[in-house]
């Protein structure tokens, strides 16, 4: 589709959202959203016209891109036929979607509790855990990121927890592997999973293992940088969870659906949890939905005893009918190996090259089409380019970046020292040259931070 200029109609547009949207994670009069007029595939325009390439996918959701025809075929069929119906009763497009997860998931991780999103996702795992066992507490690292309500923002283990945590949510942090910055003096990858899988097993030793339910993790975290885990670390947490007894619950809301090149990331280290979360990628975010896939002993545990849990639109019709056309869509097109093959093939390569030119590049990582670039003032010191939570004018080389993509026509995903390559997992080759050619403009702004 080719954008039409309509500026007047973006200038209502945007006067009504400044007038009447509260916008999340926001200070209210310093934000200045953008209007946006449309969106397919890869891009999005705004109303004067100018065209985006969204190296974002949403909030890292549009695996199958915008607008995408066969689900938005499904959810118009879905709507012609039930637009809605009580989560008791058995529908077809609700069955038929916890089908299809269940024959992606790994292991016997078979039945699916539908939420709405990923956020409710974490607190009924989390609260299905403590029922399972009967502890109180759960675990989970710093540098993550579980979502915005009550228990999902105190298992998150960075900044956006702070104004909400009044340390009564029964969590404790500890830290994961990231080698780059290191925690444990680490030099190599092994010693940084040795050394975090210690740590781990101390914590749960002070703490008392009869009193943790479960350990949360991002599989491979997203906002927090998409850091990798070393080999063996996932497979230490299955084994340290499995002898105390601790339910061990992977959040695959970012990770999930295709984004590593795996259907699940946690197929990317052969490891099974107890619990996985999942949302976004599910149906592209075309409609609200996540859920929990829960192994067969914790879904024994509630074969005679009522879960006391649930949510009004739990499997909501057209929500499931949009993922049951995603999961398709995907399958039929090949949607997980391109994203396996465009990240070993195009986007690791020339993040890496990007990386020998760009002094302001300190390290690259990622796989699939879940990539980060972590930006530093000096390569040698690995000083961040700002301030850890930096704002106002101490985030000014972040902004200047940020800036400098959206002016080559790059909308991209910054958190605090990163930039994330995150655009949706059937993207073409050439689309991605075109936005990996923006990131190198935009980096030569961040150079001049450097040192």
């Amino acid at each position: 589709m080719t954008p039409q200029p309509d500026p007047e109609v973006g200038a209502a547009v945007k006067a009504a959202d400044r007038a009447h949207v509260f916008h999340s994670w926001s200070a209210q009069e310093l934000i200045d959203p953008l209007a946006v007029a449309g969106a397919e595939g890869s891009y999005f325009w705004d109303y004067d016209g100018k065209r985006y390439l969204d190296f974002t996918s949403g909030l890292v959701y549009t695996n199958i891109g915008y607008q995408h025809p066969k689900v938005v075929a499904a959810i118009q069929e879905q709507a012609a036929r039930m637009t809605t119906f009580a989560p008791a009763f058995a529908v077809e497009a609700r069955s038929e979607a916890a089908r299809l997860i269940a024959e992606r998931t790994p292991g016997d991780l078979d039945k699916i509790f539908f939420t709405n999103g990923g956020a409710d996702a974490i607190e009924h795992a989390v609260r299905m855990a403590r029922l399972h066992t009967g502890r109180p507490k759960v675990l989970s690292a710093y540098r993550s990121y579980h979502g915005g309500t009550q228990q999902a923002v105190n298992l998150t283990g960075d900044p956006r927890r702070w104004a909400s945590d009044g340390a009564a949510a029964g969590v404790v942090h500890f830290w994961a592997p990231f080698l780059y910055r290191s925690r444990f003096y680490a030099e190599t990858e092994e010693q940084e999973c040795a050394r975090a899988l210690e740590h781990l097993e101390t914590t749960i030793a002070f703490e008392g293992p009869a009193t943790i339910a479960a350990i949360v993790l991002e599989t491979i975290p997203g906002t927090a940088g998409i850091m990798v885990p070393p080999p063996g670390y996932l497979a230490g947490v299955r084994e340290i969870c499995d002898k105390y007894g601790i339910v061990f619950v992977l959040d695959e809301v970012m990770a999930g659906f295709g984004r590593t090149g795996e259907w699940f990331a946690a197929d990317l280290f052969d490891v099974t949890p107890d619990l996985m979360t999942f949302a976004k990628g599910v149906n592209s975010g075309y409609v609200p939905l996540g859920g929990v896939a829960i192994s067969g002993a914790i879904a024994e545990t509630f074969a005679k005893r009522p879960y006391p849990g649930g949510l009004t639109y739990s499997g909501h019709p057209l929500a499931c009918a949009a993922a049951v056309a995603t999961i398709q869509v995907m399958a039929e097109e090949g949607v997980v190996e391109n994203a396996a093959r465009l990240g070993t093939d195009v986007v690791g390569p020339a993040l890496r090259e990007l990386a020998e030119r760009h002094p302001s590049v300190g390290e690259v990582r990622g796989v699939g089409m879940f990539w980060a670039l972590e930006l530093v003032r000096n390569r040698e010191t690995r000083e961040p380019l700002v301030p850890y939570n930096a704002a106002g004018t101490a985030n000014a080389p972040m902004a200047a970046f940020g800036a400098a993509a959206k002016a080559a026509g790059l909308w991209p995903f910054i958190n605090m020292n990163r930039t994330h390559v995150v655009p949706p997992c059937n993207v073409g080759e050439a689309e991605l040259k075109e936005g990996l050619a923006a990131l190198d403009t935009a980096l030569a702004v961040a150079d001049e931070y450097t040192e």
